[in-house]
């Protein structure tokens, strides 16, 4: 029987990407995203990899819908052997100027739609004594940087979170582990890019190398197949042991 994973922001960046190797792997997949093609995409990877595929647009504030979610994913596809919670927004401020409405989405889709999709799934990974959560936080939920404060914030609970569940997993063969990127160059990314470009009146290969990059020790951008070689490998059976822990994929950002 072919695993089942839900991915959330999988329609696009890094979901996509983790989407696509799981996919080809063989897991049946539920993506969730925003995109107005996401029903496309998933029936055009699930055509092409020859595994089941299902698509939801749950709005990622509301805890309800995020438990819907989890259910249509059960429904669906049988069940849920792994979770990742992959779903982000980013904002740019300095903290007087940061809209206190902005501040409190970031805090919900980072951080509470991972809490709110985990404890949903719960049940389902206790009874088949068998579950794998894999958090996408970022190399900013082990380190700061000026004008992110929410998200900054957020992805710094997200690791909390992951310590919390490994441990209450741990009787139950249901890991949990943090994925912490530096930069990636995803359509997120390169909407930064532009803004910072503004901002600094820079262009836009100078912004890569003295904003984006300054911080990593190897200055390119992470590929998006190490972080979904990455998730592949959390989520084996033979992963049981791995737990808790935070696996930072930023070209040495964390080393310093």
């Amino acid at each position: 029987m072919n695993k089942v994973a839900l991915i959330t922001g999988s329609t696009s960046g890094i979901g996509l990407g983790i989407a696509k190797h799981f996919a080809k792997e063989g897991y049946n997949i539920m993506f969730h995203g925003l995109e107005d093609n996401g029903e496309e995409i998933a029936k055009s990877i699930g055509e092409e990899y020859k595994i089941t595929t299902s698509f939801s647009n749950a709005n990622m504030l509301q805890s309800e819908a995020i438990e819907n979610l989890v259910q249509q994913t059960i429904e669906t596809l049988g069940t849920i052997h792994v979770l990742i919670n992959n779903a982000g927004i980013q904002f740019v401020s300095p903290i007087e100027e940061f809209p206190n409405t902005k501040y409190e989405n970031i805090i919900a889709v980072n951080m509470n739609a991972a809490f709110y999709a985990s404890k949903a799934a719960w049940p389902y990974m206790k009874s088949q004594k068998f579950g794998r959560i894999i958090n996408i936080s970022s190399v900013h939920g082990l380190r700061a940087s000026e004008y992110k404060t929410a998200y900054v914030a957020a992805k710094h609970g997200v690791i909390g979170m992951t310590k919390v569940l490994a441990l209450e997993g741990a009787n139950h063969n249901i890991t949990c582990n943090a994925i912490c990127p530096g930069y990636v160059k995803t359509p997120l990314v390169e909407g930064q890019i532009k803004d910072q470009a503004k901002a600094h009146q820079m262009s836009k290969e100078e912004v890569v190398e003295k904003v984006m990059l300054k911080k990593q020790a190897v200055k390119e951008f992470v590929p998006l197949k190490a972080i979904a070689d990455m998730a592949l490998l959390l989520a084996k059976d033979s992963s049981a042991t791995i737990t808790g822990t935070s696996f930072a994929l930023d070209g040495g950002w964390s080393a310093q």
